[in-house]
């Protein structure tokens, strides 16, 4: 439980402390957002707003998970440096998106392909990396099968399982960059779903296999360092979030939307959580079937579905205000995240 603790602070403090310094750093080297054209007239406002803030988070997040194993005397696992791994390469992909977006001075960075291309690159590499290193029980970071509560059914082989996971980690990097259209939205949706796999992390070392067998046991490679992990993340985003709050001084950007993203993934792969994820981040999910819902209605029939998507964007365009709108959708968020919650602890229940 230190680790966690370490963690979490550590990412806390810096992350609250670095993000004014990064706000001034972005803010005097002309680092601001720019809003398209298209979207709702209240975004204009917000022209100029230092971006690229998910760097800080990034940082803080490493550092504080170093900060952990440094007070603690323990070694990085496999399975937790293959996920911060993803996390900063998505990172990478992200800043440079941000980057030509400002050096630009655009609202379009990379080009979609390009975009794509290296979100595929990043994950195919976590993906393939993944199923190797095994520990002393035999037990690897992942296995090449579907999960929900746990590993279910036969092994589906190595190629279908890396095409899964980058269906996976391509779909959450851009289900949270599609949340963060608000201020504070993507943070407080995402931070949920972290704090949730804190606990996961936490019950799985409690009632690990390695420690004891038997029936409702898992078979996860470091659940206690996916623990620190997600702890040291979710304290680098609360420290963010208490200047991305509305009206935010600054925004993540792509760097963090795609980072926090790929970190919820990676730890889905690696709890042995990938279907519950769908249920932990629901709000994300939500929000990407409205743009694929408004996308596909208006290519069939050449009419809209909501006023804009994403699905903030509809309810802002309806005359709800910002901040009822970022705290109803966080409301939303803790709710998907009780119930992701509530399914995986309910096989440990009493049966009458």
């Amino acid at each position: 439980m230190r680790d966690i603790l370490v963690a979490a602070a550590v990412g806390l403090l810096l992350s609250m402390i670095g993000t004014p310094l990064a706000m001034r750093i972005f803010a005097r080297r002309g680092y601001g957002q720019n809003i398209r054209e298209e979207g709702p007239s209240g975004h204009y406002d917000k022209r100029g707003t230092p971006t690229m803030g998910g760097t800080v988070i990034v940082i803080a997040a490493l550092l504080g998970y170093a900060a952990s194993h440094a007070a603690t005397l323990t070694s990085p696992t496999i399975s937790g440096l293959l996920v911060l791994f993803l996390m900063t390469g998505l990172a990478a992909v992200g800043f440079l998106d941000d980057f030509i977006k400002i050096y630009k001075q655009r609202s379009l960075g990379l080009r979609s392909g390009a975009k794509a291309f290296g979100q595929l690159v990043v994950g195919a590499i976590f993906a393939v990396l993944v199923v190797r290193f095994p520990n002393a029980y035999d037990i690897t970071p992942a296995e090449t099968r579907l999960s929900f509560l746990r590993d279910f059914g036969p092994s589906i082989s190595l190629i279908p399982f890396i095409i899964w996971v980058l269906i996976m980690i391509v779909g959450f990097s851009n289900a949270v960059n599609l949340t963060d259209g608000l201020d504070g939205l993507a943070s407080g949706a995402t931070g949920v779903v972290l704090g949730s796999y804190v606990l996961i992390g936490n019950w799985q070392l409690r009632n690990s296999c390695v420690n004891q067998l038997g029936p409702n046991c898992y078979w996860v490679r470091d659940p206690l360092d996916l623990a620190v992990v997600a702890a040291a993340v979710l304290g680098a985003l609360i420290g963010f979030l208490w200047w991305n709050a509305p009206p935010a001084k600054i925004f993540m950007g792509d760097t963090g939307s795609l980072a926090l993203g790929g970190v919820i993934a990676g730890l889905a792969v690696t709890t042995r959580t990938q279907l519950l994820l769908v249920i932990l981040a629901g709000m994300c999910v939500i929000i990407t079937l409205s743009v694929i819902i408004q996308v596909g209605f208006f290519k069939m029939t050449r009419r809209r579905v909501f006023r804009m998507a994403p699905l903030q964007h509809h309810f802002e365009l309806a005359g709800w205000a910002e901040t009822t709108i970022v705290v109803r959708f966080w409301l939303i968020a803790g709710l998907c995240a009780a119930a992701g919650l509530g399914l995986f602890y309910v096989e440990w229940m009493p049966k009458a």
